[in-house]
């Protein structure tokens, strides 16, 4: 029997092997560059990767309208006026609904029966996470919203017309706290406001041009958590700070929606949890080896199998968890087995 060796593999990891940074091959501004300018160039960096930027979404009833649009396209559906104030009231911002709800919405209740007019009923996907490229990106900017003061945020993306990323900008030169310290302000002010679809916030990205950095949008936040802030890295954790780099490789479309509907957890405590670039990275890996073992017959083999080793405090149980999850979904997996050697690790598991 004749014996094959590899000669090439390709793979779609989103956290990647190589990247080439923006200024080692093109010379860094010599001009002095405003916040606005900043804003300006990070949008139109954005739009030239794929995202639409519709102007005139200045306001929540121009929001939903959007929204309307982009489920109606997803969903291959026509609302009649009154069908959509009915799914608005009753699922998509109803009145009662608070951050936890609506990230619960995003998901784990993503999938809505809607009874129509006609007495049909359809199932409505917000997101589709099957098919992660059907969800449609865009990019708007300076909106501005009312709750106990009024705040115009800068920089919003929006995921079938939902406003799932929120990016605060300062200019080259101001501390990255200032713009960490500017969400914490805008999430007591205005963000959970009454009928606010800012609720449905995922992710915040803070940058000062020269650090960029992601976090979870979590009910727990406080003048320490600027420590779980994290930057996008290479697979081997050089880091990727200056957003000109950060946008060509975490805000690329398939990477944003990857980490915002498939390695992000929302866990039994009601926390969200929005996975590491090294966390990311060894999912993708393991995942990536449990399939070519498949497909090159590999089962029961020293060559089918492998290990990752991280620190202590550093993720390993969620890694490990969120691997088992996306391995179940394996058309050819037909059981996960997840061994732990701890007690305390049963829960943290569930």
């Amino acid at each position: 029997m004749s014996n094959y060796k590899t000669i090439a593999e390709s793979n779609s990891f989103i956290v990647l092997d190589k990247f080439t940074k923006y200024f080692e091959v093109n010379e860094a501004p010599a001009v002095y560059q405003t916040e606005a300018a900043l804003e300006k160039e990070f949008i139109q960096d954005l739009i030239n990767q794929g995202y639409e930027n519709p102007k005139e979404l200045n306001t929540l009833e121009a929001m939903l309208a959007n929204v309307r649009v982009q489920l109606q396209s997803l969903n291959n559906v026509e609302f009649s006026d009154g069908e959509w104030s009915r799914f608005v009231e009753e699922y998509l911002d109803k009145p009662s609904d608070n951050l936890v709800e609506k990230t619960r919405k995003i998901h784990d209740n993503y999938i809505y029966d809607f009874v129509f007019d006609d007495g049909h009923i359809q199932n409505i996907y917000l997101v589709d996470k099957k098919h992660i490229t059907r969800n449609k990106v865009q990019v708007i900017s300076q909106f501005e919203q009312k709750g106990t003061h009024a705040n115009r945020y800068d920089v919003t993306i929006l995921v079938n017309g939902l406003p799932l990323v929120q990016v605060e900008l300062k200019k080259r030169g101001v501390a990255i706290r200032e713009a960490f310290n500017q969400v914490h302000r805008y999430s007591k002010e205005s963000f959970n406001s009454k009928n606010s679809l800012f609720k449905y916030i995922q992710i915040f990205v803070i940058s000062n041009g020269t650090d960029s950095r992601y976090f979870a949008n979590t009910v727990e936040r406080n003048k320490n958590s600027f420590d779980f802030t994290m930057n996008w890295a290479k697979a081997d954790n050089t880091l990727i700070k200056d957003l000109k780099d950060f946008t060509a490789t975490f805000f690329q479309k398939k990477t944003l929606l990857e980490v915002l509907l498939k390695y992000s957890v929302f866990d039994t405590s009601d926390t969200l949890l929005v996975m590491r670039p090294y966390q990311i990275a060894a999912t993708e890996r393991i995942l990536w080896k449990i399939e070519s073992s498949y497909l090159a017959k590999k089962w029961s083999t020293n060559e089918g199998g492998g290990y990752i080793w991280h620190t202590t405090g550093s993720g390993k149980t969620l890694t490990s968890f969120k691997a088992a999850r996306l391995a179940t979904q394996l058309e050819f997996v037909d059981k996960v087995f997840f061994v732990v050697d701890r007690k305390d690790l049963d829960f943290q598991t569930m």
